[in-house]
């Protein structure tokens, strides 16, 4: 991990730009809302291959479908929770449906769009793309991995989520290889705990992992990257070791990264689980650390949770 951070919008932007020449079937789709997803540096280079459709995210989706029947690849981006709500009928029946070729890019996930509140957080939006049949879903867990899990949807020949939060994060993968699609990175070794983490939360993970590793507990820290198709083996693997198993998310405790480990393990490896995430609640509006923090997503949150699961 270093001391840099940069905001996984600012990087998706970077990527749009860095990848423009090499797709060259690649279409950029926004929802009015192009100068905070950063769609909009795209717009700037490859006007011809930018659509502002205005605030009709639905439409989008439809326009998107239509498009990627006809060879192109769209890119669909707006805000996670526009996607995960407005557009899920669309997504269902005209992409997911026909297995269309669409990337839907949800920005400001999670607790990210924190100013705005509850009606613009989006804590559900895994829950409800994992269950789309022929979906695949991407969460990077920093800014570097922003322009591979693009490369990766791009090389898709079906629907594909990718997961982004608005505000800066710290570079934690640059000089780590690349990463691979339904392939869990190993971030520690360990026999006393298994933790699984995805997303923004993944550098408080492996700053937990180093605080509890001084207090004597040994945890095998693994971050997941892809929750659909879901790297079940290095799961098993871990959990034959160790017998049990924290999650860890920005996302509700019903139906994410939790509910999608549950129900693998469940059924090939049954442990003890306990879930980190936002409990089956409304959030509220505040900056975002202090939010996350409230909501018992913490480095501290994480390191109690695991201390006291080590003394049961």
């Amino acid at each position: 991990m270093t001391n840099q951070s940069i905001a996984m919008r600012d990087a998706f932007g970077q990527a749009l730009v860095n990848l423009a020449d090499k797709y060259d079937k690649m279409v950029v789709l926004d929802a009015d809302v192009s100068s905070s997803t950063k769609t909009i540096e795209f717009g700037k280079i490859k006007p011809e291959r930018f659509l502002n459709v205005g605030v009709a995210e639905a439409n989008m989706v439809d326009i998107a479908g239509g498009l990627a029947t006809c060879g192109l690849r769209p890119i669909v981006s707006t805000f996670a929770i526009f996607l995960a709500l407005k557009c899920t009928d669309q997504i269902r029946n005209v992409v997911c449906y026909n297995n269309l070729p669409v990337i839907f890019v949800g920005g400001y996930a999670g607790l990210s769009d924190s100013f705005d509140g509850a009606s613009h957080q989006s804590v559900t939006d895994l829950a409800i793309m994992r269950a789309m049949p022929n979906m695949t879903v991407l969460v990077p867990g920093d800014p570097t991995e922003v322009q591979t899990a693009l490369e990766i949807a791009l090389e898709n020949n079906g629907p594909t989520y990718i997961r982004l939060s608005r505000n800066p994060s710290p570079i934690l993968f640059e000089k780590q290889p690349l990463m691979e699609i339904s392939k869990n990175r190993k971030l520690s070794n360990g026999s006393d705990i298994t933790m699984a983490v995805c997303g923004i939360p993944t550098f408080m993970a492996i700053e937990a992992t180093e605080k509890l590793m001084k207090l004597g507990v040994s945890v095998d820290l693994l971050q997941v990257s892809t929750l659909k198709p879901l790297d079940i083996d290095s799961l098993i693997t871990s959990v034959s070791k160790t017998g049990k198993i924290l999650t860890i998310e920005e996302h509700s405790v019903i139906g994410g990264l939790g509910g999608a480990i549950a129900e693998a393990l469940g059924k090939h490896c049954p442990v003890k689980m306990d879930y980190i995430g936002i409990e089956d609640v409304f959030a509220e509006s505040g900056p975002y650390p202090e939010l996350m923090a409230k909501y018992g997503i913490s480095v501290n949150a994480i390191v109690d949770r695991v201390k006291n699961s080590m003394e049961k």
